[in-house]
């Protein structure tokens, strides 16, 4: 059944809406080809999802109000420095699938992609736009918010409102540094705050990791191999949800 986000507050039982985001409304009556009587789900902007039926004049009513837990226990922001091409295309459908709660990128010291002002709002608003079809597709409550820093100082001043601050790095991975991620996701708590940094194709340099540390970062490795920078992002989230999710519910 096909899911989407409608940018409205939810509503009473049997209250009949007009979908009104153009984009949205094609999808579901050109591309979809909706007609009376299918039943879609809805989801509003309170994250409460709704069974809904299309009634007359492409407008849809809602039937009942379901309940699904699709949310990770903790809310994870992937950081990433910019990486070349369109790796970022990628990451946002994936990070999404993998319940992140946010996607941010900066521009890291060994970063060969550079974005200016114009070009950032052109690619943060197709990342959102990826964002949002993986998280119908992934029946998410929730659209993984997209931030793109053209500064990276802005982006450090983000990360004293994080209750975990990781960032992933190559060398703590060679030394076969294991213990720091899972004390992370032992000590996390339903709720809270989780950012995890990673570095564009050429690492983090150490002056970035010195900087870090000082922000209170702490270096995790990520298992025995190393991983591309589109990969260790999905090592990472996946890792979180065996934990948090199928091994010890919080």
């Amino acid at each position: 059944m096909q899911q989407y986000f409608i940018k409205k507050n939810a509503s009473k039982i049997g209250f009949i809406i007009q979908i009104e985001d153009k984009d949205t409304f094609n999808h579901m009556f050109s591309v979809m080809r909706l007609k009376e009587g299918d039943e879609v789900q809805l989801v509003f902007n309170e994250e409460k999802l709704a069974l809904a039926k299309v009634v007359e004049n492409q407008n849809v009513q809602i039937l009942e109000y379901l309940e699904r837990d699709t949310e990770l226990p903790v809310s994870v922001t992937i950081a990433v420095g910019f990486p070349k091409g369109d790796k970022l295309d990628f990451l946002a459908q994936k990070v999404t699938e993998l319940g992140a709660d946010k996607l941010w990128a900066f521009p890291a010291d060994w970063s060969v992609t550079k974005l200016d002002g114009k070009k950032i709002a052109k690619r943060q608003e197709r990342l959102s736009k990826i964002c949002l079809g993986a998280a119908e597709q992934s029946k998410r409550l929730v659209i993984p918010e997209v931030k793109l820093f053209e500064n990276k100082a802005n982006f450090l001043g983000e990360l004293k409102n994080f209750d975990h601050v990781l960032v992933a790095y190559e060398e703590s991975a060679k030394e076969g540094e294991n213990s720091t991620f899972v004390q992370a996701l032992q000590e996390a708590k339903k709720g809270q705050k989780i950012l995890i940094i990673f570095g564009p194709e050429g690492g983090i340099s150490p002056s970035e990791i010195d900087r870090l540390v000082g922000l209170r970062a702490k270096l995790i490795g990520l298992g025995p191999r190393i991983m591309r920078a589109e990969t260790a992002p999905l090592y990472a989230l996946s890792s979180i949800s065996f934990y948090l999710e199928l091994l010890n519910k919080n």
